[in-house]
């Protein structure tokens, strides 16, 4: 299998393919991986629920994986495990907009704790977290793709053993690349 380039600091290039607005690649060095996209393609103008996945140049937050499904991924980025309480707020006049938080939660809450195993190994995107903007989308992760990487509400979707593949080669530093 390819590598990402060792000597820098590995950096991950997403374009949506010409044939299909919610599917895509990922680059890292000369390894190329399917994803998945949001199911409107993607932005450059992203707002709650629109169902797109943001265009820019994003920073890798942490990783935050369940312990019940998936044993601790191997990464230098900061990492976390989930619990069944854990959720992110989606509700776009909570004080907690876009951030973790803990279930069950007054306003809105999208639930990390998934039965369909998608959240089980979860990269929170530095997309919409330092300044918050309200309304201007939430939860914008790299998380496990569906079987035939069916469309996303906005994150970027992989196959488990690519996104812990690339775990392991990412570190402080490296970031995600949306274009066209």
């Amino acid at each position: 299998m390819s590598t990402c380039a060792p000597t820098t600091v590995p950096q991950l290039i997403v374009r949506r393919l010409r044939t299909s607005a919610s599917k895509g690649v990922i680059q890292c060095g000369n390894l190329s991986v399917p994803c998945s996209l949001g199911r409107s393609g993607t932005s450059v103008r992203k707002h709650e629920g629109d169902g797109a996945t943001p265009w820019g140049r994003f920073a890798l937050c942490q990783v935050l994986y369940n312990p019940g499904a998936e044993r601790r991924p191997k990464t230098r980025l900061a990492l976390r495990a989930i619990s069944r309480s854990d959720g992110w707020c989606d509700a776009p006049q909570d004080r907690n907009y876009n951030r973790l938080v803990r279930l069950p939660y007054t306003a809105s809450a999208e639930r990390l704790w998934r039965e369909d195993g998608l959240y089980d190994l979860v990269v929170v995107l530095d997309y919409n977290i330092r300044p918050r903007v309200r309304r201007n989308g939430s939860a914008i992760f790299m998380h496990i793709a569906r079987p035939e990487f069916l469309p996303t509400e906005g994150c970027i979707a992989l196959r488990r053993s690519d996104l812990l593949y690339l775990l392991a080669r990412l570190r402080p530093g490296s970031k995600v690349v949306t274009t066209t």
